[in-house]
């Protein structure tokens, strides 16, 4: 399956919809952008039943801001409309395999209750 082109207009219904979301932040002058974006592909060829997304930090200035992104190629990934992996940096494709077998393990009932939590404890402060 090949890349989507995420916007601030998509975004909101594609993290919502589907159950695994990776988000490539990059832009085309990065270095590092252009040698982490054939392997974000290939997996994406390898996943079929995730969904890929690429956004151009230049582009879209606002959805790239409203992540913090820094530096890039920032890879966020979503389960199930929770973002559970956000880090900066190209990887290498046996590590990006590893975070989508992590992320697909994921107990989110357990990462709802975690997030319950911290939530009540930021409540009470």
């Amino acid at each position: 399956m090949a890349t989507l082109t995420m916007t601030k207009d998509n975004f909101e219904d594609t993290i919502q919809d589907n159950d695994v979301v990776l988000i490539d932040f990059w832009a085309d002058w990065c270095g590092p952008c252009k040698m982490f974006g054939p392997i974000f592909e290939k997996s994406a060829e390898a996943h079929p039943g995730r969904i890929f997304a690429k956004v151009d930090t230049e582009d879209q200035q606002e959805l790239a801001g409203s992540f913090g992104i820094k530096s890039i190629p920032t890879l966020a990934v979503f389960r199930q409309g929770i973002l559970v992996f956000l880090q900066p940096g190209a990887l290498p494709e046996n590590a990006l395999t590893e975070i989508i077998s992590k992320v697909e393990e994921l107990d989110m009932d357990e990462v709802r209750a975690k997030i319950a939590e911290e939530e009540g404890k930021s409540a009470e402060a």
